[in-house]
């Protein structure tokens, strides 16, 4: 299981983005929300490919000011409906069962829609949070995003006795258990030393202004990831 999501990923990737197309794939290949692709390139550490560039683009313009959204947003990737009673017996593999499918029917769907489902089947709605139980490990990719939101920091002199002032406001975004993201209140001090453009800060009282957002990830094998924008 470990190495699975790499695996895949190449797979995943031409599902991602291939209708209508001549390539010899055994059967029809459907289109999927880009959330499910930053799901699955971010998973495998962004690898190189044209659905996986368009995923952290999109990823990175989510957090490019204004508004600061989540970066990635798993309820929009439907996970948990299916068609089938039985389940697959553990969480990453659903993600595969969900993105990648090799049969005709229509993609897995988390929002309900008339008559296309057997009566006996009911579909979930789950509100800004992953559709399905995505508490195991092998998620832990998701919840070690964070976004670091830097909205003011300022230092400068004041005044001819030569004060410091210092004042900021920073924020910062995690994902919860089940893929819920939330923001609480956070500080100059608690932001990652790949973060740029406060090393200064608290010291002597070099004239700093400052604005940024910054995110960081570990991908499915732990590797660490980051991006920041200035404004």
């Amino acid at each position: 299981m470990r190495h699975l999501l790499k695996k895949l990923l190449p797979s995943v990737a031409v599902a991602l983005t291939v209708t209508g197309s001549s390539l010899p794939i055994p059967a029809r290949a459907q289109t999927y929300p880009i959330d499910c692709a930053i799901l699955l390139c971010l998973s495998g550490g962004w690898p190189a490919s044209v659905p996986c560039a368009r995923a952290r683009a999109e990823f990175i313009r989510r957090i490019t000011p204004w508004p600061v959204e989540p970066p990635l947003q798993i309820w929009r990737c439907p996970m948990g409906a299916s068609y089938e009673n039985d389940r697959l017996q553990n969480n990453a593999g659903r993600i595969f069962e969900a993105l990648y499918r090799t049969d005709t029917r229509r993609p897995l769907q988390s929002l309900p829609v008339d008559n296309l489902l057997p009566t006996d089947l009911a579909l979930r709605l789950v509100q800004d949070r992953a559709d399905i139980d995505i508490s195991g490990p092998e998620f832990n990719f998701v919840r070690s995003i964070r976004v670091f939101d830097v909205r003011y920091a300022r230092q400068h002199e004041s005044g001819r006795d030569g004060d410091c002032n210092r004042s900021a406001t920073v924020v910062l975004g995690t994902y919860g258990t089940q893929g819920d993201f939330s923001w609480q209140r956070s500080s100059i001090t608690a932001l990652p030393e790949a973060h740029v453009g406060l090393e200064r800060w608290g010291e002597h009282c070099p004239g700093i202004y400052h604005r940024s957002v910054f995110v960081d990830w570990r991908d499915y094998d732990g590797n660490y990831g980051f991006e920041q924008v200035n404004y």
